[in-house]
């Protein structure tokens, strides 16, 4: 059975746990990491006869699950991480992590477990498995390692990871295609851990040549790794310092020059020119200036740009001070704008990044079409994101926009526009994009007319002129002519707008048209879907259907395209990639699969079980039993719900006359009748009231507290027989439905997964969303209405009446002023 992306990500992040005490999450990455590679190559090796590691005798994972409980597994794992270190030319990179360290690990015993737990962890995942192709598990799985490494570690250490969405938005607008030659170059001279040129290679459809040069040691050798899990095996990577030690250089001594780059240097390094004399730099970097002692962003775009062929193309991420900073770097800036090599700005939201929290911009650089070049285009992102934790995260929808607004070079007000030079030198050659573009919100002012006199005024019912144009005659349902020029009446409650406009045969129009649209998706895509099979590729699939749905939105009314396709990418991460996964790795077949859920002794249960039959836990990957309950056992299911109707009838039954027949309750008085049946913790129970009977089974009197107890007692009956009969309806159901999964048939596990999963759930999504929008409509009329439904003398008329009537209940009161 495949394992499943979030199953995957969830055993990664269990290991971690495993090391958490000793180090922060800086240093236990090295071991996680080199524990996930060491495994990956283990099976990687057992399952490809192509691979181009060699597995020695002594170095394979297999190796150190025979070391689970050896008292000297730390110094045997490090011996065998370096046999294949040795093997692969991979020494400085994969044997960088001690697991000999006991200031780390823990000594003996502490260290023993620990790592004997680790080994364990990993022993239970199966790498070799993946076969989908173009579904890059061991990829993915590293990017989720990173970036929650990058959120442990703290600004001081998160520097080694660019966020998966803005290393895409770099790859994307650089300038590469899908038929980009594979011998075509892309170079980061600040590569971190390797992401930016896995997703820049990633663009062609046969990969890139890649070079990247990284300071730090440890930081390199995740590069390195990354490489190789990511089947970049000849990717080079060297470790050094860029700018006083660049390693690529030409036959005679210059820069070596690259057709892409892409990097996120350091934001503002002070120590850029350490091992440097920028004024006397054997490359040339510095022609159009040198950047201040203290601050290195223009050094790295300055080097970036000198590696760059006559026709190269760069993205680089800098701290937005770059764009308006005065002194040396406005001069720098100033000679950048008049070569043209500055094709366009995009501006990104605040909080992106781990090692800092100011807002960052995009520079992309061609010096292709740098002679001809009349301006600048620039992009205004800073407002497109959500919240992820105490950072924020840039949506599908986000980075699909600002791709798609800079590929084609797409006026959008507020949000993106072409600066031609004439501007950029009337602003000084400042480039701060808030100069060029305004994204501030349009402010909602109260008319000062109307809350005097009543009336809603015209220019704010005209703003709502998008729906007007899809509901013409709407507004005239909503709104009538005042007696006073340029305001109107309203004609609905502001507590019925919302039903109204849902009533509306205009709506409904509207409603249908838009899921024509999705249907019409759904038809195009329905065989596609039906026709998915072992070894297809997912990311193709899901890339596929997203763009035809985005492109199929494009023409909607009050729909934004990005906000649909959103929906489809949310449910993608959350459920349909997993099934999709499974299904490229097992087929349909693995609909018929139940996965029995099991427990190490002290541990707990991580998944939650869909069925348990005879105490025995199960878990479908792929159906969930409610969709064959609702496709084959709805009569089961609504006697079931029947019989939880009645039981819950039971219950309050037996609380209510609780509730009424003790001291505590309503109607008990002091003396309730069930007062002397309560238990220690003043609870009635059906025990309390039986024992309370057979301690006055002899008694002279208290005939009425006998009868409350039987009645009590006879209520706990009733609801312990209504609850015996809901879960024996329950347990037939639940056998009914675990028996129907291996009975199903390839044809029935389509409709289950594709209709009653699938499409069910996306169609419903954009239903959601057809609503949320004319709720925007609701809720700005009813906004309208409330805030001028009073205007001032009817309040002061109100507030005088309130007043009179309070004197005068004053005055009965014998108080006056």
């Amino acid at each position: 059975m495949a394992i499943k992306k979030t199953e995957l990500y969830s055993s990664l992040w269990q290991s971690c746990d495993e090391l958490r005490g000793g180090m922060d999450a800086s240093q236990y990455k090295d071991y996680v990491l080199t524990m996930l590679f060491m495994k990956y190559v283990s099976d990687k090796a057992d399952n490809d006869s192509d691979f181009l590691l060699e597995v020695p005798e002594g170095g394979s994972f297999t190796d150190m699950v025979a070391l689970k409980g050896d008292k000297e597994i730390g110094d045997k794992i490090n011996k065998i991480i370096g046999a294949l270190a040795q093997e692969n030319d991979l020494k400085g990179v994969i044997d960088v992590a001690d697991f000999n360290d006991e200031d780390k690990l823990g000594k003996g015993k502490e260290m023993q477990d620990r790592l004997s737990k680790l080994v364990g962890i990993f022993q239970g995942l199966d790498l070799g498995a993946n076969q989908a192709q173009g579904d890059d598990l061991l990829g993915d799985a590293y990017e989720f390692l990173m970036r929650h490494f990058a959120t442990e570690s703290g600004k001081s250490k998160g520097q080694f990871y660019t966020p998966s969405e803005v290393s895409q938005i770099l790859a994307k607008v650089v300038g590469i295609t899908k038929d980009t030659a594979q011998d075509q170059t892309v170079y980061d001279p600040t590569c971190g851990s390797g992401s930016l040129l896995l997703k820049a290679a990633d663009q062609a459809s046969r990969g890139l040549t890649i070079y990247g040069q990284e300071m730090d040691n440890a930081t390199s050798a995740l590069a390195r790794m990354n490489m190789i899990l990511h089947d970049n095996v000849e990717a080079e990577i060297w470790q050094d310092n860029t700018l006083s030690s660049p390693q690529w250089k030409e036959a005679d001594g210059s820069l070596k020059r690259f057709d892409f780059s892409v990097a996120n240097p350091p934001f503002s390094f002070k120590a850029w020119n350490t091992g440097l004399n920028p004024a006397d730099d054997e490359f040339g970097r510095f022609e159009y200036g040198i950047p201040p002692e203290k601050n290195g962003d223009y050094a790295f775009l300055l080097h970036i740009i000198k590696s760059l062929k006559s026709t190269g193309k760069g993205a680089v991420i800098l701290p937005h001070g770059v764009l308006f900073r005065g002194n040396v770097e406005s001069s720098i800036r100033q000679n950048l704008i008049k070569q043209g090599y500055i094709k366009g700005i995009i501006g990104l939201p605040a909080n992106l990044f781990y090692g800092t929290g100011i807002p960052a911009c995009i520079i992309v650089i061609d010096k292709a079409q740098a002679s001809s070049r009349s301006g600048i285009f620039m992009v205004d992102a800073s407002k497109g994101f959500m919240k992820d934790g105490n950072k924020n995260r840039l949506r599908a929808q986000d980075i699909h926009k600002i791709v798609d607004i800079f590929t084609r070079q797409t006026t959008l007000p507020g949000y993106a526009r072409m600066v031609n030079y004439r501007e950029i030198e009337d602003n000084d050659y400042n480039l701060n994009i808030p100069r060029y573009i305004d994204s501030t919100d349009i402010e909602d002012l109260h008319d000062l007319t109307a809350h005097m006199r009543g009336g809603i005024p015209e220019r704010d019912i005209d703003a709502l002129g998008s729906f007007w144009k899809v509901f013409p005659n709407l507004r005239s349902t909503l709104f009538k002519p005042s007696d006073l020029k340029g305001y109107s009446d309203a004609c609905i409650e502001a507590a019925q707008v919302k039903t109204t406009i849902l009533a509306h045969q205009e709506f409904k129009t509207f409603s249908t048209r838009a899921l024509t649209v999705y249907e019409q998706w759904e038809a195009e895509h329905l065989s596609r879907l039906e026709s998915l099979t072992v070894g297809d590729d997912a990311k193709a699939l899901i890339h596929t259907l997203s763009e035809d749905l985005l492109t199929r939105f494009t023409q909607a009314d009050l729909l934004d395209k990005y906000d649909i396709y959103q929906l489809l990418m949310e449910y993608w991460e959350e459920t349909l990639q997993d099934d999709v996964y499974v299904i490229t790795q097992d087929g349909w077949k693995a609909g018929n699969v139940l996965r029995t859920l099991k427990v190490a002794k002290g541990e707990k249960l991580k998944e939650t079980p869909d069925l348990v039959i005879n105490k025995v836990k199960y878990k479908s990957d792929l159906i969930p039993p409610h969709l064959i309950i609702a496709r084959y056992f709805a009569d089961e299911q609504q006697a079931v719900n029947e019989l939880q109707a009645k039981k819950d009838e039971a219950t309050q039954a037996v609380e209510t006359y609780i509730e009424e027949n003790s001291s505590s309750g309503s109607g008990g008085g002091e003396d309730g009748l069930l007062e002397e049946a309560k238990n220690d913790k003043e609870k009635v129970t059906k025990a309390t009231v039986t024992a309370r009977l057979k301690a006055l089974k002899n008694a002279l009197s208290g005939d009425g507290e006998i009868a409350a107890l039987k009645k009590c007692q006879s209520l706990f009956n009733k609801e312990a027989a209504a609850n015996k009969a809901v879960k024996g309806a329950q347990t037939q159901l639940d056998q009914a439905v675990y028996d129907k999964y291996p009975e199903l048939d390839i044809n029935q596990i389509k409709e289950l997964v594709i209709e009653d999963k699938w499409l069910a759930t996306i169609k419903g999504d954009i239903e959601a969303e057809v609503e949320r929008v004319t709720q925007q409509l609701a809720n700005r009329v009813k906004t309208l209405e409330e805030r001028y439904a009073e205007p001032l003398p009817e309040l002061t008329k109100t507030v005088s009446d309130l007043a009179g009537k309070v004197d005068e209940h004053l005055k009965k009161m014998g108080v006056s002023w």
